[in-house]
């Protein structure tokens, strides 16, 4: 997890270094251990009054294609110095009205140990049909609580986010002034 000024600043180079037509704004930029992820605002297609809500739809993700074909040449090099300057992955992805698309992102692997009563709840979406695999039931099990618990996950990391940045104002752990510590 980044801290906010991280995060800020991961924003600001991002903001600073793409170029001034690409997005009509930038939306939103975050991170995790593996991968960056840039998502930006475009502008919807214009349409006349009275489209279908199907018609505005296919119009939309027309754009989202079209931007992606277009600007493909100038992401990839914006990716390379972030991947070199930060360490991680950059995935793209836009807005567009109410349309969002990513484009390639990272879908990194994650060990678990489960107990039965665990598997059998993947088990079950696996038999059900709602997952294809048990690595599946358990990403669909994830996105669940997360669409269910943001302000929860929000309250959390903003607590961690003071947790990092009362232990960096803490003394150097490298003194030998630990606790209990006198001398002998």
């Amino acid at each position: 997890m980044i801290t906010s000024e991280q995060r800020e600043k991961l924003r600001g180079w991002f903001a600073g270094r793409l170029p001034d037509d690409l997005f009509e704004s930038l939306a939103e930029v975050t991170a995790d251990r593996e991968e960056i992820t840039v998502i930006g605002r475009i502008h919807e297609p214009k349409l006349s009054e009275g489209t279908s809500d199907a018609e505005k739809e296919a119009a939309r993700r027309a754009r989202v294609q079209e931007f992606r074909e277009r600007t493909r040449e100038d992401r990839v090099e914006v990716a390379r110095e972030a991947e070199h300057r930060f360490g991680k992955k950059v995935s793209w992805g836009v807005e567009c009205g109410t349309e969002r698309a990513l484009f390639t992102h990272v879908a990194a692997p994650v060990m678990t140990r489960l107990r039965q009563p665990e598997r059998e709840v993947l088990d079950t979406l696996v038999a059900a049909g709602v997952a294809r695999s048990r690595s599946d039931a358990l990403a669909w099990c994830v996105r669940l609580v997360q669409r269910h618990t943001d302000d929860w996950l929000g309250e959390l990391r903003d607590s961690l986010e003071h947790v990092q940045r009362v232990r960096a104002q803490g003394p150097d752990t490298g003194s030998g002034d630990s606790p209990g510590d006198d001398g002998e």
